[in-house]
Formats: structure tokens, C-alpha cells, sequence
């Protein structure tokens, strides 16, 4: 295939990786389903929150796996068993619901359906950093964009839904959905040829080559690794633990400002906000990316731990609505930067070669903060929690500010080839 050809192919696969971020993504708005699902069940309100921890940690978990298998398997094979599998876990989580029994919630939606989705995260984003090394930063925001947005549509879609069909019938339209688009758009994915380079473009010296990439037995013997994996785990676990809640906070906010009491007028209240916030989840993802490109990874990072820090102190004093939105947007703007821009640091420090796996089990760091940022937001009330978020970020700060990319000489003549399917 000529290289004119490779160029065009590669935005049409970019075009199938958006896709599948956006409909994995949607596991972000776990907290329009919180109220119906304790409506319909019973279960007390604490515990279905606590199956938004289980699929967020079985993500981080099973991302590692598929960074694994994508660089032995091919992108097509790992991301259509990851697709497959959190399509089942949505339809095992109505069942669930259907039946009554939470601990079927928990292992069908919470373990099948994090593990399916974890698998197939790491896939178009190892894909896409081969694809487009003139376009690195960008093109990993591009990526994570889907993700972030796809809480966006169902925070819109769902509240009307479950309205219109019930809980149960939302999971089982929902899985469908999933299962159908996500199979056809990872049925595109596949590797460059190796060697592959866009047309003029010449790599950088300040970024690691593919030639003198470090493999995982040697990323995780430099300490930056794990600066890098302290870095994401720092500012997911404030985002994520505010993200857990965001839905209810706002109804809080929304009820108090309002004199609103109606439970469905404030929930469909509380999930526009999370679905207007989750656009910037989104959007930050796309922009913070693209900033790095200009300014460097590193301070991104800086400026987003700073900025965040303050804003999560200031939170628990807003009583405006309309302020609370303002800040929510660019909280999760910063929790979706962090996702966009550490696949470009992880392989502007440790090269493309190996970055499935490299920056597979950096994605650990997301499931070990979907926990512990739950479990803040669960175990403490909403000021102590927001205080919490903040002295997590002032310490991501500071690691940021340490961190030194680390030096390689390459042992390789020729970059080993990744599978092409």
C-alpha cells in the first residue's frame, strides 16, 4: 500500500478509536443510574455506589492485560474480545438489577464488564501513538475525547430512558448498543507497517525513538515509571472520586439553591450537570493534549495539579448552581487531560515500541484511584472529601515537579515489530 494511501487509512482507524473510546466511555455516568437502580431495588444507596469502584478498578487491572496482549495479538483481536465482553457485563448488570441480586451486579457489570472494558481501552490508544508520531499528543486526545464524551450522551439519554422503559430495559438497549457499534468499529483497528513514518516527518530528539524504546523489564526499573504512575493515579483519584458523586452533589447544590425537592425533577437536573460536565471531561481531554504538544508534558501536569488543588478547597463553599457547574467542567477537564496526556508522556519517555505494555500497567494507577477516590468520597462527608482531593493534588504537584525523563542507550539495531491485526 502506498504511503498516500497509509495516510488516509490511518484517520479512518482514528475515526474507529473514537468510536470505541465514546461507547466505553459511557461507564463514566454511574451516578445517573445510582438513584433508579436504589428506586428499583432497594439496595441501600452506599452499596450500588460501591459497584462504580469495581469496574473502575477492574479497568485499571485489566488494562495492564491488554497491554500485554495487544503487542502479542494485534489491536483487532484484543479490542473486539474487550468490546465483546463489557456488552455482556451491561446486559448481566440489568439482569442483575431484574433480579435483585447485587453481588450479581457487582461480578457481572462490575467484574465482566471492567475487565472487557479495561481490555479494550489500552487498544486505540497503543494503535493510534504507532499511527501518528507527528501527531502524538493530539491524537491521544482525540482518543480519550471518546471517553470522556461518551458520559455526556448517556447523561443526556439516560434519565429520559429509564423514564420512557425502566432501569432494567435501559442496561438491556444499552449492552446491544454497545456490543453492536464497538464490534464493527474494532473490526478496522490494525498496526503500521513496521517502520512506517508519515510523509516529511523526522522524529524528534527529545522524545524516545522507536529504536531505543525501553521495554517493560526495563521502564519498571527507573524510578520515572513510577513518578508517571504516582502522577496518573494522583489526579484520577480526585477526579474520579468527585465524578462518583457528581450527580448527587449537584442535586444537593441544585435543591438548596432552587427549593427543588421533586427526586425526578432533581435528577434530571443533577444529570445534566454531570452531562454538560462531561463534554469537558471531553473537551479537556482534546485540548490539555494539544497544549502539551506546545508546552510540554510536564507542565501540563504542573498547571493542572496547581489549578485543581485550589478549586477542590473552594468547592465545598459554592452555593451557586451555575458556579458549581463552572467548576465541575473544568475539574473533569483536568481529570480527562491527565488520561489524554500521559500516554504522550509515558511515550515521549519510554518510546512507542513497547508502549502497550509500558503504559498498559501504567493504567493500573486508574484502577488503584477509582478505588481510593471512591472510598474517600463514600467513607467522608463532602468537605472532607473535596479537602482530601486537594492535598492528593498538591502532592501530584510536586511529584511533577521532580520528575526528569530517563536516559536509554539503546540495545537494539531494529525496533521488534508488533503484531499487525
Amino acid at each position: 500500500m502506498s504511503n498516500e494511501n497509509l495516510m488516509s487509512k490511518r484517520w479512518a482507524i482514528a475515526a474507529a478509536g473514537v468510536v470505541i473510546m465514546t461507547l466505553l466511555g459511557t461507564v463514566y455516568a454511574w451516578s445517573v443510574f445510582v438513584k433508579p437502580v436504589v428506586a428499583a431495588t432497594g439496595w441501600a444507596n452506599g452499596d450500588v455506589a460501591t459497584t462504580f469502584m469495581i469496574i473502575i478498578g477492574m479497568i485499571g487491572l485489566s488494562a495492564a492485560f491488554g497491554g500485554l496482549l495487544v503487542d502479542k495479538k494485534g489491536p483487532k483481536f484484543v479490542c473486539t474480545l474487550g468490546v465483546i465482553l463489557y456488552g455482556i457485563g451491561v446486559l448481566l448488570g440489568g439482569l442483575a438489577i431484574n433480579s435483585g441480586n447485587i453481588w450479581f451486579l457487582y461480578i457481572g457489570y462490575g467484574v465482566i464488564g471492567g475487565a472487557g472494558n479495561g481490555l479494550a481501552y489500552v487498544v486505540p490508544i497503543a494503535t493510534l501513538i504507532r499511527w501518528f508520531p507527528d501527531k502524538r499528543g493530539l491524537i491521544t486526545g482525540m482518543s480519550v475525547m471518546g471517553f470522556g464524551l461518551g458520559a455526556f450522551f448517556i447523561g443526556k439519554i439516560v434519565p429520559g430512558l429509564i423514564n420512557n422503559v425502566g432501569v432494567v430495559n435501559s442496561f438491556f438497549i444499552l449492552g446491544v448498543v454497545y456490543l453492536v457499534g464497538n464490534t464493527l468499529a474494532a473490526a478496522i483497528l490494525r498496526n503500521p507497517p513496521a517502520g512506517w513514518l508519515p510523509d516529511g516527518f523526522t522524529p524528534s530528539a527529545s522524545t524516545v525513538s522507536a529504536a531505543d524504546s525501553f521495554s517493560w523489564n526495563e521502564a519498571k526499573k527507573t524510578p520515572q515509571w513510577y513518578m508517571i504512575w504516582g502522577m496518573l493515579f494522583l489526579n484520577v483519584s480526585a477526579g474520579m472520586g468527585l465524578l462518583s458523586k457528581l450527580s448527587p452533589m449537584a442535586q444537593e447544590v441544585i435543591s438548596a439553591a432552587k427549593g427543588i425537592t421533586d427526586p425526578a425533577e432533581l435528577a434530571i437536573a443533577g444529570g445534566s450537570v454531570l452531562a454538560v460536565a462531561s463534554i469537558f471531561n471531553g473537551l479537556g481531554r482534546l485540548f490539555w493534549a494539544a497544549v502539551s504538544d506546545k508546552i510540554g508534558r510536564k507542565n501540563v501536569f504542573l498547571t493542572m495539579f496547581a489549578t485543581q488543588a485550589a478549586l477542590y478547597f473552594f468547592l465545598p463553599q459554592v452555593s451557586s448552581v451555575t458556579l458549581f457547574t463552572v467548576i465541575a467542567c473544568y475539574l473533569l477537564a483536568c481529570l480527562g487531560g491527565g488520561f489524554a496526556v500521559m500516554p504522550a508522556f509515558a511515550a515521549d519517555s519510554f518510546g512507542p515500541t513497547y508502549i502497550g505494555k509500558v503504559y498498559g500497567f501504567v493504567l493500573t494507577a486508574w484502577g488503584a484511584a477509582g478505588v481510593a477516590g471512591g472510598l474517600a468520597f463514600k467513607m467522608f462527608d463532602k468537605q472532607q472529601s473535596l479537602f482530601i482531593a486537594a492535598g492528593l493534588l498538591v502532592a501530584g504537584f510536586v511529584v511533577t515537579l521532580m520528575f526528569q525523563r530517563p536516559k536509554h542507550v539503546s540495545h537494539y539495531k531494529t525496533a521488534p515489530v508488533p503484531a499487525a491485526d
